[in-house]
């Protein structure tokens, strides 16, 4: 079994903004899988997919971006998820728009959201998706992350979320993290 996290903001003023990346990746992954994101339990809303045997959780926090910890920790603990079975997806201001990173463990990098996740799990090691949204030019960062994509970055945003599915899917059949990074990064 395998949890897949997409971290972002509850409410419909916050749908298509860039800190909601990950919402937008995991409701992408739920198509793509025939899955509902419809079940509330733990803080979160949720959805189960099966692929290629594998049962997969699918995950939207509904604490607000800075306390997503909160509905991880509680999922974890709840399905029993070892570390290397659970992949969190957030937006990465320091990359180009649409790009993906792929990473095994790391600091927050002035994530709010990783921050809670590695408060509450206790650890820096679990895997991560990045998707890039760019770096603000002249506006403040909190008026960024909470703006939506123009039509110019959409197209790319489109282009990284379907590299993403792919990297999944890849995840999700059994390709190590490690071979995952050189595919993908």
């Amino acid at each position: 079994m395998k949890m897949i996290v997409g971290l972002g903001n509850p409410g419909s003023q916050y749908a298509k903004t860039k800190h909601n990346i990950g919402f937008m990746a995991v409701d992408a992954l739920a198509k793509r899988y025939d899955a509902a994101i419809a079940k509330q339990e733990f803080n979160a809303l949720t959805g189960t997919a099966w692929v290629a045997g594998e049962k997969v959780l699918l995950v939207k926090p509904q604490t607000f971006m800075n306390d997503s910890g909160r509905a991880v920790g509680q999922l974890k603990a709840f399905y029993q998820f070892q570390q290397d079975e659970i992949l969190i997806i957030q937006d990465d201001m320091d990359m180009a728009m649409g790009r993906l990173r792929l990473r095994q463990k790391g600091s927050a990098g002035g994530h709010n959201g990783i921050k809670s996740i590695i408060n509450v799990l206790g650890t820096q090691d679990f895997y991560r998706a990045k998707i890039g949204i760019q770096h603000p030019q002249k506006q403040k960062v909190v008026d960024w992350v909470l703006t939506p994509f123009s039509p110019t970055d959409q197209v790319e945003i489109m282009n990284g979320l379907d590299k993403l599915q792919l990297a999944a899917d890849d995840w999700i059949h059994g390709l190590a993290f490690s071979a995952l990074m050189n595919k993908y990064n």
